[in-house]
């Protein structure tokens, strides 16, 4: 399924649809209020992570949220359903969506070619990269390798004066070497795709990728908690600390993300709150459009490419995996991870709804913690309408 091939696996799945149809087949006779944090609380108990955020939203946006444990492991600060969380991979499609807005203002065209935009950055691309185009980048058939060298990837831990610089950086040795793959030819999930991508939107736009997600999505959005990196400043716990899958917690510096070059690919953090906005437009994009957005570009993100031999629902799409599920139908999904938090949402379109959940610690039980979490809230969810359905 190509969901698995998202950061993390979809584990749980089966528990997460058994989950949810079981919660769905309960109807009372009035519909109850849905207390986020004790539905987390033994889910976070049982997987050991030191908090976990969850929330439901429609079209309308916001509906339930809630958290539950604390900010760092080993303290007594509350995690609090306002504080920011990293979202990881789930920028990918906050990346195709800045993009989006750009081929809106004509600054640059799905079929825009990767080396004739970056001609003046890469004069000297290797010939395998000329076809490639902005489109192919943000379904991850660009030909950009799934792992960066790690040799490159110290590299890229160096300090730049601008994120920028690392990006060009990364740019220049990912178009001096051959792609891993014609355009369009197979799917690799790349996160040095994505940061193409977002060279691309820098270089049309002529403002750095940091800029224009502030301006173009996070400021329109009202997502007044956006910023990127890891949140939060060493000493102070007045926001939540990354921790390492073994529960060790990491304090906000370096080495508490990914580097600033990979940031089209996955440095955002926001509130739950503020991502709910964010995915709410998403929701009701290909019924109404938004952000200056057609239906018809909604549609477009959202739209899947499939390998031979995968179900007609089944692919990647711009920053989204796309999927059939018995509660949901056609349902958009998206999980991120640094290694040191861990997040997912489930997006059911033609249901009008969405679960979001997230933990400020990686690992195996992070992504099972968050999988667990999205079957009780999609099941509480149900739940709920159903007893508003019910006759009086």
């Amino acid at each position: 399924m190509r969901a698995s091939r998202v950061e993390g696996s979809l584990g749980g799945m089966p528990t997460l649809l058994a989950l949810a149809l079981a919660f769905a087949s309960q109807s009372p006779a009035a519909a109850p209020t849905i207390d986020v944090a004790a539905l987390l609380e033994p889910i976070r108990k049982q997987q050991d992570v030191p908090g976990l955020v969850g929330a439901i939203l429609t079209v309308d946006g916001l509906q339930h949220v809630g958290a539950c444990g604390v900010r760092e492991r080993g303290r007594a600060e509350a995690l609090e359903q306002d504080d920011p969380m990293h979202l990881g991979s789930c920028t990918k499609s906050m990346t195709a969506t800045l993009c989006a807005v750009l081929v809106q203002e004509k600054k640059l065209d799905w079929d825009s070619r990767l080396t004739v935009v970056l001609l003046d950055l890469v004069p000297e691309a290797d010939a395998g990269w000329s076809k490639v185009t902005l489109a192919d980048l943000l379904v991850n058939r660009g030909g950009a390798p799934g792992d960066v060298e790690p040799d490159l990837w110290a590299v890229l831990w160096k300090g730049y004066k601008t994120p920028g610089q690392g990006r060009l950086v990364l740019t220049k040795a990912m178009l001096q070497t051959k792609p891993v793959a014609a355009p369009g030819e197979r799917f690799v999930y790349s996160n040095a795709g994505f940061s193409l991508a977002g060279v691309m939107a820098e270089s049309a736009a002529k403002a750095p990728f940091e800029h224009l997600l502030e301006v173009q999505l996070f400021e329109p959005l009202g997502m007044r908690t956006a910023g990127f990196g890891a949140p939060g400043k060493p000493g102070n716990v007045n926001e939540p600390r990354g921790h390492r899958a073994s529960g060790e917690p990491v304090q906000p510096g370096p080495g508490s993300d990914n580097p600033e070059a990979i940031a089209p690919a996955g440095r955002v953090h926001c509130s739950v709150p503020d991502w709910a906005k964010y995915i709410a437009l998403h929701l009701r994009g290909e019924k109404e459009g938004g952000l200056g957005l057609s239906s018809q570009t909604f549609v477009r993100l959202h739209a899947p490419l499939r390998d031979a031999g995968e179900s007609e629902g089944d692919g990647y799409a711009m920053g989204w995996s796309v999927t059939e599920r018995p509660w949901g139908g056609r349902v958009l999904m998206h999980n991120g991870s640094n290694t040191m938090w861990f997040c997912v949402a489930w997006l059911a379109p033609d249901k009008g709804f969405a679960v979001l959940a997230a933990t400020n610690q990686g690992g195996d039980k992070a992504e099972k913690a968050c999988d667990q979490a999205s079957a009780a809230l999609i099941g509480a969810w149900q739940k709920a309408e159903s007893a508003a359905k019910a006759p009086k």
